[in-house]
């Protein structure tokens, strides 16, 4: 198993600090690294990729440090942001390129499986100069594969990508998951992070946020309100037997769904009380679900923190 460990990392660029004391591990399977715009997403995946030193702390891959550690980049491939590419070069010679500097034993060959791994094959005679943005997205993949790396980073990849493009990288990325490659991206499509991701790392204003599955982040969440959606057989009798206790905030009756719309204040004691006062008042429950545990949700939740 290939895992990077972050070790109380911060990295500062003069008087603005980007990273402030992050300690996180990012193992097999697909992570997202969520964050708002400046939140040091990039900087992070850089130091991982090793193209940028930590100020202090440190980023080891498998215990080995990354940073000045030529020996890495076996493992590694690496997708940024970033368009600046050799232009004048056609996307085949960008990738081959790639494979050369690898010293592959047969880089013609592993071109071609790069390339058609992202379905570039069409495109790869034409100069990168006259790429989409999202063809520039699928050659930066294909040259970041071409060495058949065990861990895979991605900053924003899929930038520019029409809806096909992003359900094939969506299922590439799955595949390697599921391969035991280590994959991180960062995105700033919640949407896709919530298909995609079996675990997320949240960053903001330079700080680690949280960690782990979005459901499970929410539900650790109890100073934050819990809104549920609860059906049963007498909505009005249970609301008004819920509403005179301190737990809940607010309840209000969702005509078109035929359920009550519960904002509980007090997590803990809301999920003891809701099964008692149904039984108390001999009412069925039949529907409880919490309304907030989206991707989106969480998201929000913390970022407003």
């Amino acid at each position: 198993m290939t895992t990077i460990h972050i070790d109380h990392t911060s990295r500062w660029f003069g008087n603005v600090v980007a990273v402030n004391d992050i300690s996180m591990e990012i193992g097999p399977g697909v992570t997202g690294l969520l964050g708002p715009n400046g939140a040091g997403k990039s900087t992070l995946i850089n130091m991982m990729g090793g193209f940028l030193a930590p100020s202090t702390g440190s980023v080891t891959l498998d215990g080995t440090v990354i940073w000045r550690n030529e020996q890495v980049y076996r493992h590694i491939g690496l997708v940024p942001e970033r368009e600046s590419m050799y232009d004048f070069l056609t996307g085949w010679e960008f990738v081959q390129a790639n494979a050369r500097l690898h010293q592959l034993p047969d880089p013609d060959a592993a071109a071609r499986e790069a390339l058609a791994t992202v379905e570039m094959e069409q495109a790869q005679d034409r100069k990168v100069s006259t790429y989409s943005k999202g063809m520039r997205q699928r050659v930066k993949m294909a040259s970041a594969l071409v060495h058949q790396p065990s861990v895979l980073l991605l900053d924003e990849p899929f930038n520019g990508m029409d809806p096909r493009q992003r359900m094939h990288l969506m299922d590439l990325l799955r595949r390697m998951g599921d391969e035991g490659r280590t994959v991180l991206f960062s995105s700033h499509i919640l949407e896709e992070v919530e298909q995609l991701a079996s675990h997320i790392e949240v960053v903001v204003a330079g700080r680690h946020a949280a960690s782990g599955d979005f459901r499970k982040i929410r539900r650790l969440m109890t100073d934050r309100p819990h809104r549920y959606l609860v059906r049963s057989s007498d909505d009005r009798l249970l609301a008004s037997a819920l509403i005179a206790d301190g737990s809940t905030a607010g309840i209000e009756l969702d005509w078109n769904e035929r359920a009550l719309r519960i904002q509980a204040i007090d997590f803990a004691r809301f999920t003891e009380l809701l099964p008692r006062v149904a039984r108390e008042n001999n009412i069925r429950l039949f529907t409880v679900s919490p309304s907030d545990e989206s991707l989106e949700s969480v998201f929000s939740y913390l970022v407003a923190a």
